[in-house]
C-alpha cells in the first residue's frame, strides 16, 4: 500500500481556504485556483482570490477572496493531463 500523506482543507469565513499535503499549483486566477494533491485535484473558485502562502516542500497552502466553491475532481490526469503536462 501506498503512503499517503495527511491532506486536510479548511475554509474561514467564506474568505481564506488553507491546506495542506499540496502537491503544485496547476493553475491560478483572480476567479479560481486549481490545486493537486496525492489523490486528486481541488478547484477553489470565488473572486478576488489571491495565492498567499504555497510551500512546495511542506505542501502547505493558503489563499485569501471571496470563495464561492471548493470542489474535488478524482486523481487520473485523463489523456489531456497527460499529453500536456
Amino acid at each position: 500500500m501506498e503512503n499517503v500523506a495527511p491532506h486536510s482543507l479548511g475554509i474561514e469565513q467564506c474568505k481564506k481556504v488553507t491546506a495542506t499535503a499540496i502537491t503544485s499549483v496547476d493553475a491560478f486566477s483572480d476567479k479560481q485556483i486549481i490545486l493537486s494533491y496525492q489523490s486528486g485535484r481541488i478547484i477553489v473558485a470565488g473572486s478576488g482570490m489571491k495565492i498567499v502562502n504555497f510551500s512546495k516542500t511542506s505542501g502547505a497552502f493558503a489563499a485569501t477572496g471571496d470563495i464561492i466553491s471548493v470542489r474535488y475532481t478524482g486523481g487520473g490526469l485523463g489523456i489531456k493531463g497527460k499529453l500536456f503536462k
